[in-house]
């Protein structure tokens, strides 16, 4: 990706802006250390101070984090994720899985309305991963297979901003998600409702769809529950 030279108007939002980019598009992954100062000074175009500044408004969007002795690297993919995993640290498991109840009833729903032939291969090459981790009774591999399912319904929807925000809310809850799978001791209560999810979808029931996930969230719940009460 090239570096344009920032002009005259707004220096340091351009900055910010290209450094956005930059760590969106991937040229700048997550736990990339960015490149001395003086070279970013000149790739940019601009003084000391303006990157200074565009650095220091990226890092309290948290974009970016500073640590003495380490420099400055990148900690998360785009601001939106950073949003959602600082409001996600103050809530609790319930709230969240409350908020990724009415993100995947509507995703399944419009999933079943316009999955591709693309996502009905996705859905049942995931779907597939998590029969085979239930076989090898592999609780750890059942759970991101688990995961990575419930990701591609959201791809599947064909809403952007939809797919971006749950996205990042399973990103950030990765493994809080993870843990929470595995601590749901029938793997065969999963299987029949993954299999009710994807079928509604390639079928395009969007009610059945729907209720998959509802059967779904109403079992994940029942599991915090009870573990909340045994704690």
């Amino acid at each position: 990706m090239k570096i344009e030279k920032a002009n005259r108007v707004s220096l340091v939002d351009q900055v910010v802006l290209q450094m956005e980019e930059l760590i969106e598009s991937g040229v700048w992954e997550v736990g990339t250390r960015l490149p001395p100062e003086m070279e970013l000074m000149e790739q940019f175009g601009v003084s000391r101070n303006t990157l200074r500044e565009a650095v220091r408004a990226l890092v309290h969007s948290g974009l970016l984090q500073t640590r003495q002795g380490s420099g400055t690297s990148v900690c998360s993919s785009s601001i939106l994720g950073a949003v959602i995993e600082r409001r996600l640290y103050k809530s609790d498991l319930l709230e969240t899985l409350e908020v990724r109840h009415a993100l995947e009833r509507e995703a399944a729903r419009l999933a079943a309305v316009r999955r591709s032939e693309e996502d009905v291969r996705q859905l049942r090459m995931h779907m597939e991963a998590c029969l085979q981790a239930s076989r090898d009774q592999d609780n750890r591999a059942y759970a991101e297979a688990d995961i990575r399912l419930h990701q591609a319904v959201a791809n599947a929807a064909h809403n952007r901003l939809l797919i971006d925000l749950y996205h990042h809310m399973t990103d950030a809850l990765h493994s809080s998600v993870r843990n929470l799978v595995e601590l749901a001791p029938n793997m065969d209560v999963h299987q029949r409702i993954h299999g009710k999810l994807v079928d509604g979808i390639v079928t395009q029931n969007e009610e059945q769809a729907a209720e998959a996930v509802n059967e779904y969230m109403a079992h994940l719940k029942e599991v915090l529950t009870t573990s909340l009460e045994e704690s």
